[in-house]
């Protein structure tokens, strides 16, 4: 471990079918001093987790309190559902309530089950179901309108996409809004055109327009400007060029999105347009203060595009007491020294950088690992070898905070079985402070058009035959 590490939570479970001890795939979200992440744990390799994971801090990442949601899973034992998956955070100032929201996986499970909090999230109540006739589900996202001056403050926004077997319409994009804090749900909406993807992030801008940013085969955005009642045909923000990442690893160009204090949204991606045949990926980003007009795609100059480092699975952070071109900006990534590597080769590490200045500039980067992971010291799952979709940075009074996985060695159990040490972890003593040296990107520009394929993911769930999704369209 590194020498700022701080381990959060660990797998207390030993429970089949679930790869122990393993954390994967967190989120965090920060209000005032407080700070809640959420996380699988102990991995199922086909679908899922055997629970949700918390941890939550209230002085500003002194100290940590974490412990499993109740009244979801089977594995947890007082809920009914097989696994659960895809956590994300909110916290909804106007009703004081902090929420996970998570995927629960069994035949007749809703949509996505949102947990709730009134004590600053150090208890959880059961989960409260999003959509209960739903089929399936995949990838859901969480957001709460918690800017007093919007028209639509208190409101809270589900997403997430509906994975099926018709070419036309796997992974049609859903949103329901809530405006009790998280006690009941609307119904289903999809967007204008009924559009497809995955991945999305909705996030809420000070006059109150939901931009929810999403992979729709290219990078895309679509917003609501009525409290969501109704959702636009997205907007394309660039198309994707991206190298598949090496090892078997579980990764992808999914967007990883954040808001300034004055409303300007950021998307950030890995893509490979500034590298000479695609040989790598950068991490890249645009930004837009509307949601329907978005900036160039613009390089994170982490390292030299003549550099033979990876990076991928972003986290970006912005210090919502900064905006514009004072933003104070700080993302947490993975990345393999060497793109061109193998599942026995490839030496996986978290990264950290930041920009003072709204992406003028950056800082220099941190590795927040000292040592590199091997990858087989990580979970299995339907789409790779996982430390998650998704990691997260959030800002207490200035400082920036990440939560990440980190593998250790494997002891090898009875039988030869490994037995995983896998568990989120975040670093202290971060800073967005202004380096010596500055990097900048400035006078970077793309390269070519190249890219590999777009695999779209198995999703958690499975893949649910178009009969019955005819037949759940047909009974609304």
């Amino acid at each position: 471990m590194g020498p700022n590490l701080i381990q959060i939570s660990s797998d207390p479970f030993t429970v089949a079918p679930g790869q122990h001890a393993t954390e994967v795939g967190p989120h965090m979200l920060s209000n005032g001093a407080t700070m809640v992440a959420a996380f699988q744990v102990g991995r199922i390799a086909p679908d899922g987790a055997t629970d949700i994971g918390w941890a939550t801090s209230t002085d500003g990442g002194a100290t940590w309190t974490h412990g499993s949601l109740p009244g979801l899973t089977t594995g947890e034992g007082s809920g009914p559902y097989d696994a659960a998956s895809d956590p994300a955070v909110a916290y909804d100032a106007k009703h004081n309530v902090w929420m996970i929201a998570s995927l629960p996986i069994a035949v007749g499970a809703p949509a996505v089950a949102v947990s709730r909090s009134t004590d600053g999230g150090l208890t959880w109540q059961n989960p409260i179901s999003v959509d209960p006739t739903a089929v399936s589900s995949d990838k859901n996202w969480i957001v709460c309108d918690s800017w007093p001056s919007s028209p639509h403050y208190g409101n809270c926004y589900m997403e997430w996409d509906y994975p099926n077997q018709n070419p036309v319409t796997n992974d049609e994009i859903f949103m329901s809004t809530s405006t009790d804090g998280g006690l009941t749900w609307g119904q289903a909406t999809p967007t204008a055109n009924l559009t497809t993807g995955i991945g999305g992030q909705p996030l809420v801008q000070p006059n109150g327009t939901v931009v929810v940013p999403i992979e729709t085969n290219v990078m895309a955005a679509f917003v609501s400007n009525n409290g969501g009642v109704t959702w636009t045909v997205p907007v394309s923000i660039s198309n994707i060029q991206f190298r598949l990442d090496a090892g078997g690893i579980r990764s992808g160009p999914l967007p990883s999105a954040a808001v300034d204090g004055s409303g300007t949204v950021w998307t950030v991606w890995e893509d490979c347009r500034f590298r000479t045949k695609c040989s790598t990926n950068d991490l890249v980003y645009s930004t837009s203060t509307d949601g329907v007009t978005w900036g160039p795609v613009t390089r994170i100059p982490i390292d030299d595009t003549s550099s033979t480092v990876d990076h991928f699975i972003p986290g970006i952070g912005i210090d919502p007491a900064t905006s514009g071109t004072g933003a104070h900006v700080a993302l947490h990534y993975y990345y393999y020294p060497q793109s061109s590597c193998s599942a026995a080769t490839c030496q996986l590490f978290v990264g950290y950088i930041s920009s003072a200045n709204g992406g003028s500039t950056w800082n220099t980067p941190a590795t927040l690992t000292a040592a590199a992971m091997p990858l087989n010291w990580l979970p299995n799952s339907q789409n790779g070898l996982m430390v998650g979709d998704y990691i997260a940075t959030a800002f207490v009074n200035g400082v920036p905070h990440g939560v990440f996985a980190v593998a250790q060695k494997n002891n090898v159990g009875f039988g030869g079985t490994p037995t995983f040490k896998e568990a989120i972890y975040t670093a202290k003593d971060l800073s967005v402070t202004a380096s010596a040296r500055q990097l900048s990107s400035a006078h970077d520009k793309p390269l070519h058009k190249m890219t590999d394929k777009i695999e779209r993911e198995v999703p958690e769930k499975g893949i649910v035959p178009p009969s019955r999704r005819r037949a759940r369209r047909s009974a609304k």
